[in-house]
């Protein structure tokens, strides 16, 4: 009964992560196993096409695309100079360095799409200030954490690029629909270190130091670090939103705004240039190695018969709609301990979308659900990827367990996000009515 025995194919694959195994691999050693006994050598054929599906995916095209520009942004020195900005202007607010990070981790989370790279780049930038002026070492890593998190879900967001297929919906629906969510995310981490750094001022003690320039020398140094990188963020969303471009093709125009960019700042170089295309081909390689080995599990497994034996199963249970939800989101909150993002967009998505539909879900509003619960697994201990990057550049003096309890706080703020999302779908389709009627 392949029909069955095809449902073993996911606790095989999470005892093979278990035991250590790449996750591209373990996903194509999984379908493999299943696919010969089921299918035979007719497996290769299916094998093949899977290849060429991927590697003739015109959107997936945008995934180099976006990681070049954040790598650009990274290595241009462009970030010092708008960090200093933004900090200006946030200095006298209780927690302003925090909220300057995190404004920060915001901007470059709308510039690149790329998790860890906005979390280290801001946390390098940010945390020796914090430590300088005394700030709590909890906030410090709550805040860089939690900013760096914004990367799943502030478009253009690279899970968002690998999940619209899946779920066969345009890449555009999706960023406009998570474009809400995200920016309220960002707005509650802010909204708490102002209430926490009001009601306990040893969190973050004010700068004493007042800032020596001009109201016109401020505005003249925010408008030379702030409107270039603000262009290219509205030249990528705009082009995309508005619909003048794929993502593909808003992701090639950012690319080519970023080297415009560190070109305008001077900071342009061969070497600059062939770094940052190592760490694209090295990134994409890597994501994309992936999307096929998904693309090759996902395969194998409707076609033995999967989807009709996880239905099978469900109704056999006899859950509702809610219950199905409930179910496939603790699965994604609990993977998010131990499997990357794309990986478990893959896995649970490819399972889950047709699912969804079968029970009458709306498939836009679901994967808007996903994202933020996975953003919210991706900030939760004991195994919070998020923390893992943090640690990689956290000072001695920042240990472990102050990481731990620095980021719930902002864990309550994205699990208020998810909430308001379950109750009102409205907060995750009404952007794309808006944009795309």
């Amino acid at each position: 009964m392949m029909g069955d025995a095809v449902l073993l194919m996911l606790p095989a694959l999470i005892l093979l992560i278990i035991v250590g195994f790449p996750i591209a691999f373990s996903m194509m050693l999984v379908a493999l196993g299943f696919g010969l006994y089921r299918f035979g050598d007719i497996l290769v054929l299916q094998f093949a096409q899977r290849v060429h599906e991927v590697a003739s995916n015109y959107v997936l095209g945008a995934i180099p695309l976006f990681i070049f520009m954040g790598a650009v942004l990274e290595r241009a020195g462009i970030a010092e100079r708008l960090f200093d900005a933004l900090y200006m202007w946030t200095r006298r607010l209780p927690g302003g360095l925090a909220i300057a990070a995190l404004m920060m981790c915001t901007i470059f989370a709308a510039a690149s799409g790329v998790v860890g790279a906005t979390e280290t780049l801001v946390g390098m930038l940010a945390i020796p200030g914090m430590l300088k002026r005394g700030y709590n070492n909890s906030l410090i890593a709550g805040t860089i954490c939690s900013g760096g998190s914004l990367g799943t879900v502030i478009p253009p967001s690279i899970p968002v690029v690998v999940l619209a297929p899946i779920v066969t919906l345009p890449v555009g629906d999706l960023l406009a629909g998570i474009l809400v969510p995200g920016l309220m995310m960002a707005g509650m981490f802010m909204l708490y270190i102002v209430i926490a750094c009001t009601l306990k001022p040893d969190l973050a003690p004010a700068d004493p130091e007042p800032d020596p320039r001009t109201l016109g020398q401020k505005l003249g140094f925010t408008a030379f670090a702030l409107v270039p990188p603000a262009f290219l963020i509205a030249t990528v969303l705009g082009t995309l939103f508005t619909g003048l471009a794929t993502p593909t093709e808003a992701a090639a125009c950012g690319s080519f705004g970023v080297v415009l960019l560190a070109i305008f700042y001077g900071r342009f170089s061969l070497k600059l240039i062939f770094d940052a295309s190592i760490q694209t081909v090295s990134l994409t390689a890597m994501i994309l190695a992936i999307v096929l080995a998904g693309s090759m599990f996902s395969g194998v497994f409707f076609a033995s018969g999967g989807m009709t034996a996880v239905k099978g199963m469900l109704d056999a249970f006899g859950l509702e709609a809610w219950s199905v939800i409930a179910v496939i989101l603790l699965i994604t909150f609990i993977l998010g301990f131990a499997v990357d993002l794309i990986s478990i967009v893959l896995i649970m998505m490819t399972i889950s979308a047709p699912i969804i539909r079968t029970y009458g879900i709306d498939p836009l509003w679901f994967s808007i659900v996903f994202l933020v619960t996975l953003q919210t697994s991706y900030l939760t201990p004991p195994m919070a990827p998020s923390i893992f990057y943090l640690r990689a550049i956290a000072p001695p003096e920042m240990k472990l367990k102050q990481m731990y309890w620095g980021v719930i706080p902002f864990i309550c703020c994205q699990l208020v996000v998810l909430g308001l999302l379950l109750l009102f779908p409205a907060l995750a389709t009404w952007m794309p009515k808006v944009i795309y009627g």
